[in-house]
């Protein structure tokens, strides 16, 4: 399988293995950041992965346990490297160590919750990115757009969507595909699959989608300096990565300060 269709299967997987029934605890709901990250990293796999695609091996779904309580993990390993023109990219990098930096990313700007959390753990002897299963979920964005379903709830859809489009500017994520957004149950975007990102270069990839917002959003970007970047991300990312990010993060607080007031919003916490 080559590595285009490889990953277009890899990103659609996510979304495959909601036919099976996840095994998860209701005190699941009620664990913090920090104690999904804990549990991520200790709690002991149950079974095999599963897998139900033939010739996917970047993402698998994998069952953990406590003792107390049982959750399901989406395990990435890729660690690509292309030297050169590769995919119309220069510099071409799919990592497992962007899904952590993402995460990490997130948890800086207040964005948290709409990321599962993310920790760096080995897999089958190699090290891997471990992603919380998002339980809940009604449909990616792509069966949405099939199935033209809308959220009640209008405003707090398109903030949250003026957040995603934010980010994938600042990371510069060059594969938000429609099956890497799932919708929950209750109409909550969630991020998934940030391993194509952080790339270096210090334009915008797309500023047209940049619109609206969010002021607590706006405010942790115009925080963000290389120190707090590397003692925070610089596991995952290299210098020029690190760089590229706040270039890029000028340009966008440049944008919305150009546009003024009326570009904010408050998003609203989730409940």
């Amino acid at each position: 399988m080559n590595a285009t269709l490889r990953r277009s299967a890899a990103g659609s997987l996510y979304f495959a293995f909601l036919a099976f029934t996840p095994v998860c605890l209701h005190a699941a709901d009620e664990l913090n950041w920090d104690q999904k990250e804990q549990f991520l990293l200790k709690a002991k796999p149950v079974g095999g992965p599963k897998n139900p695609k033939s010739g996917v091996t970047d993402t698998k779904r994998i069952t953990l346990t406590d003792g107390k309580l049982t959750h399901d993990a989406s395990v990435q390993n890729i660690d690509e490297q292309r030297p050169g023109l590769y995919l119309g990219e220069t510099n071409f990098k799919d990592s497992y160590k962007f899904n952590v930096a993402a995460w990490k990313l997130a948890r800086l700007l207040g964005i948290a919750d709409m990321f599962p959390a993310t920790v760096k753990r080995s897999f089958g002897g190699m090290e891997a990115s471990y992603t919380w299963w998002i339980d809940d979920v009604m449909f990616d964005e792509g069966e949405r757009k099939a199935k033209k379903a809308e959220s009640p709830n209008k405003d707090a859809w398109n903030q949250e969507y003026d957040v995603v489009n934010v980010f994938d500017q600042l990371i510069c994520n060059v594969d938000r595909n429609q099956t890497n957004l799932l919708i929950d149950k209750k109409w909550r975007i969630w991020m998934i699959d940030e391993s194509r990102s952080f790339r270096q270069q210090k334009t915008l990839k797309d500023a047209s989608v940049l619109t609206q917002v969010d002021r607590g959003l706006l405010a942790k970007m115009k925080a963000l300096d290389k120190d707090m970047l590397k003692k925070e991300i610089g596991s995952y990312v290299i210098a020029a990565e690190i760089d590229g990010l706040l270039a890029r993060r000028d340009l966008i607080v440049k944008f919305f300060e150009s546009k003024g007031e009326s570009a904010l919003f408050d998003r609203p916490a989730r409940n």
